[in-house]
């Protein structure tokens, strides 16, 4: 078993105006979004790659021990908690070297932090892109949680095509995962007993339909006869793994019933397979397969009339990339209501959405036969991107908060 003393002598942080910040290894595109605003922003960074591989424990201490010592930061940032183990070692070393930790969390940090260890080690920080899981991050007992939304990088957001894609033009077109695939992962992952896998489609359709943010209070409020199984799945990680499965199956069924209500108008759909099978009896649509999102959709965007999002189920009251995506690559987006897009944009000026599926076919009617209307939206959201929603704004905003909470 490793042991270590607490450096005798640490040095002081944010000893500089900018702070110096360790990134941690990630495979989440974010990453080189905050690599990227660091470096616009003159702020010194190291960039930890761990790589895909396993490595042993005593591996993993050294080559972090003479990572912070090397390169003295006054804190380390991750995504959605990826390259902190779930073992607690690297927050024990932070503990040690009293380094804070930032953690940003982009995807719901219910479906992640249930399978950590130690999560109070350190001195740490959360980020989250939705407000309706401050409180409840906080009542796990983290001190220090602060909204810090999504944003876009316009200097990555630009096309690199000097000839349009003929076949990515459509009236209409969704960008998203079918979640299908995504389902039956996490069934198999959650292992449930044969009762539980039923009642969970059932569970799923009524997490959809409620404002709940939280799949497993959810489950608990409302479904208390199925508590004493999911107990049984024991692990963290199964448990998990079962409620990242109601929140994914949700998503499906609210995803496919917001898609029907576009058929009529020709879209055109790119994502995972998955669509396949769940469209297999309907006409009027095309399937294309997954883009890459640097290198694709900058150009992909604009050939659609209209850009049509709905929003996962994971977050009920915040709004997904797209949101800030399409307008930077000048673009038409029609969305789904969020209640927190009032505070990033103003509706009906800089945003279109739609409160419930039955209003979409009359708006993307609408909104097909009047361009000039389009246009105006289009520039207005950019605008206001480019104002207050870039990743410089974010990452600024981010750095000033570690400054005043732990220097």
């Amino acid at each position: 078993m490793w042991a270590m003393q607490k450096d005798q002598n640490p040095w002081p942080g944010f000893r500089e105006t900018a702070p110096r910040i360790l990134l941690l290894t990630s495979q989440y595109f974010l990453i080189g979004e905050l690599k990227a605003a660091c470096e616009r922003l003159g702020v010194e960074y190291h960039f930890l790659d761990f790589g895909t591989k396993e490595m042993d424990l005593d591996t993993f201490v050294t080559q972090m021990v003479a990572t912070l010592t090397a390169f003295k930061p006054d804190f380390v940032l991750t995504v959605n908690h990826l390259g902190v183990d779930r073992e607690g070692i690297l927050t024990t070393l932070l503990k040690n070297y009293d380094i804070p930790l930032a953690s940003w969390f982009v995807d719901n940090p219910h479906l992640i932090l249930d399978a950590y260890q130690n999560l109070f080690e350190c001195r740490t920080a959360l980020f989250t892109w939705d407000f309706d899981t401050v409180d409840s991050l906080k009542n796990m007992g983290f001190h220090n949680v602060f909204h810090l939304p999504l944003g876009a990088d316009p200097t990555r957001l630009v096309p690199h095509r000097t000839q349009p894609v003929e076949k990515w033009r459509a009236p209409i077109s969704f960008v998203g995962n079918s979640m299908l695939t995504k389902t039956i992962k996490r069934i198999q992952a959650s292992m449930p007993s044969p009762r539980l896998l039923e009642a969970g489609m059932v569970v799923a359709k009524a997490f959809g339909e409620s404002g709940e943010p939280q799949a497993g209070r959810f489950l608990r409020q409302h479904f208390p006869e199925l508590l004493s199984e999911f107990d049984n799945l024991q692990t963290p990680e199964r448990k998990q793994a079962y409620l990242t499965f109601i929140t994914w199956q949700s998503t499906l069924l609210y995803r496919l019933d917001c898609i029907l209500r576009i058929l009529d108008f020709d879209p055109l759909i790119i994502g995972d397979p998955g669509w396949n099978e769940l469209l297999k009896r309907r006409t009027g649509w095309r399937y294309h397969s997954e883009l890459s999102y640097y290198d694709d959709l900058p150009d992909f965007y604009p050939l659609s009339d209209i850009n049509f999002n709905c929003t996962s189920q994971q977050m009920k009251g915040a709004v997904n990339q797209r949101v800030f995506d399409v307008p930077t690559c000048g673009a038409f987006l029609l969305t789904d209501y969020r209640r927190q897009m009032e505070e990033l944009f103003e509706p009906g000026k800089e945003i279109v959405f739609y409160n419930h599926p039955d209003e979409i076919p009359g708006l993307v009617d609408i909104y097909l036969n009047a361009p000039d209307k389009r246009q105006r939206i289009i520039d207005a959201a950019r605008k206001r991107v480019l104002a207050e929603h870039t990743y410089d704004h974010r990452m600024l905003s981010l750095m000033e908060t570690m400054r005043q909470t732990f220097e």
